[in-house]
Formats: structure tokens, C-alpha cells, sequence
């Protein structure tokens, strides 16, 4: 499902218990300089992320000073974020002239402990090439460096580098718990276009292999995934970023399943098993 950009003032764009991806939890929060936002997510650890800006975080009198550096966009610098265990109290104050704020949940009941993830301490994979139209590059925030501090929840950048080409490629899914061969995750992503005026489209074929659904996605867009084979693209001339979120059913290591179509085109693609390693 597509959910064209809006103004959501400062409310979950998917909160808990969404029926159409329970396991996933998405706000963007934006401030102007001093002003503070409190949350709550009862059920749901959540990671606290500026797209652009710096911010103080505190969450249950644990303090987290100067998370974010990117002033420009989402281009300009490395993330950061603060992991927010399930239930726990966050404030979020911004100390720059302004701040978004994304903030990504997934379902999870135990408490663990809070601590910020800073720029030298992303977990970055480049992977495919200008040659296959699948150059892209992924900047893991909670990635698998975290494995035994977080419950379910992976967060991360993804890049398309140069203009034009495919992202989620070879199409593949992650909407059963069949393991070892696929897990359940929902997934949520916000996108950016770079120039903003830029543009691309989300697919989304299930599995009875009938013709899916194809999504026209601008800056700010959010796409949810519940099921089906995702792959995205970039029109020509466009960077394209998107981030994205996911959550597990039982567990936090991502499987995903390749269409059998195309499953045989991830041996063409440079470095593409680097990739699926780093979602364990």
C-alpha cells in the first residue's frame, strides 16, 4: 500500500497494532530548535533516527546528547540513532534550527537496554553494479552488529548510487515463517528523491503470480509490505533513498525468499550474498 506524502503532524504515520503491517511501527516528527517531543510505544522497541538535524534524546533519564549531523538532506552525512527499548519513555529535543525525525518501531514485549548507534558505528554494504542497473548502497543502523541488544526490529538506509536503476532485485519476499527458507517480517519505507522532484515506482506481485500492483512514489512517500515480491526502481537521472524498516514475527534474522523466475540473476549481481548476510 502507498500512503502519499502528507503533513502528519507529528503523529504515527503507522502505529501499533496497524492491521495492514502489525509488526511495524512509523512516525516522522519534525522541530524547530529547543522544541521536544515525548512518546511512548507500549509493546514496540523503537529507534529514534534524524533524517536531517541534531537532536538530544533521553530516554528514561539515559541521555543521549547530539544525535544527527546531516543538514541538507538525507545525502549529506552518515545516520545516527538511539534504541529505545519496548514501553520505555523517549523525549526528543532538537538542537539544531530544525530536525525530522524519523522514528521506526517493530512489536516486541521484553525490555532491553537503551544506546545510541553513532556514525562510525553504521554497518555500510555496497553491492551490485552500473552494468546490471543494480548499484546500490545500504547503511544498517541496526544492523547485525546489534544482533544481542535488539529484539526484533532492523533499520537502515538504502541508496540507490548513480542515476536510475533497481532496488529489492532480484523481486523477493519475506510474508511466511517457513524457515530455513523465509521468515515473516512486515516492512515500512520512506522515500526520498534527490533531485526532490524525482520519482519511481514500488511493485508488488503475490505469489499466485497474477499481475501485482505498481505504485507511483515521490519524495516522502511511505510504502507498507505486508506480502508479495517488492522490487522498487528510480526513473532515469534520479537518486533515489528510502528507509526502511522491519520487523520479525518470531525472530530478528531477515530470510528472504526469491521468485524462482529470477533467483538465478542474485549470481550476477556483485556482491548481492554480501547483502542478504548483513539482514541476519
Amino acid at each position: 500500500m502507498h500512503i502519499p506524502p502528507f503533513d502528519n503532524a507529528n503523529k504515527a504515520i503507522i502505529d501499533a497494532d496497524d492491521c495492514r503491517v502489525p509488526l511495524n511501527y512509523f512516525n516522522i516528527v519534525k522541530l524547530t530548535s529547543g522544541q521536544a517531543f515525548d512518546y511512548r510505544v507500549p509493546g514496540y522497541e523503537t529507534c529514534v533516527v534524524p533524517a536531517t538535524g541534531t537532536v538530544d534524546v533521553v530516554v528514561e533519564g539515559a541521555e543521549f546528547a547530539g544525535i544527527g549531523n546531516r543538514t541538507v538532506d538525507v545525502w549529506d552525512g552518515e545516520p545516527e540513532g538511539v534504541y529505545v527499548p519496548s514501553g520505555a519513555r523517549a523525549t526528543i529535543v532538537a538542537m539544531s534550527d530544525a530536525a525530522e525525525v524519523f522514528i521506526a518501531g517493530a512489536r516486541y514485549s521484553k525490555t532491553l537496554e537503551p544506546f545510541a548507534v553513532r556514525k562510525d558505528e553504521i554497518d555500510l554494504v555496497q553491492y551490485g553494479s552500473d552494468e546490471t542497473k543494480t548499484h546500490r548502497k545500504i547503511k544498517h543502523i541496526l544492523g547485525t552488529k546489534y544482533h544481542d541488544k535488539v529484539g526484533r526490529l532492523l533499520v537502515s538506509e538504502l541508496f540507490t548510487v548513480g542515476q536510475g536503476g533497481w532496488s529489492g532485485f532480484p523481486p523477493h519476499k519475506h510474508d511466511t515463517d517457513r524457515q530455513p527458507n523465509e521468515t515473516r517480517h512486515d516492512e515500512t519505507y520512506n522515500f526520498r528523491f534527490k533531485p526532490a522532484h524525482g520519482f519511481g515506482m514500488q511493485l508488488v506481485q503475490r505469489e499466485d503470480g497474477q499481475v501485482g500492483d505498481a505504485y507511483h512514489i515521490v519524495d516522502g512517500s511511505t510504502i507498507i509490505l505486508d506480502k508479495g515480491y517488492h522490487p522498487c526502481v528510480v526513473a532515469p537521472g534520479y537518486e533515489m533513498y528510502y528507509f526502511t524498516i522491519l520487523g520479525g514475527l518470531f525472530q530478528r534474522s531477515l530470510v528472504q525468499y526469491f521468485q524462482p523466475d529470477h533467483a538465478w540473476q542474485i549470481e550476477t549481481i556483485p556482491g548481492i550474498k554480501d547483502m542478504i548476510a548483513k539482514f541476519k
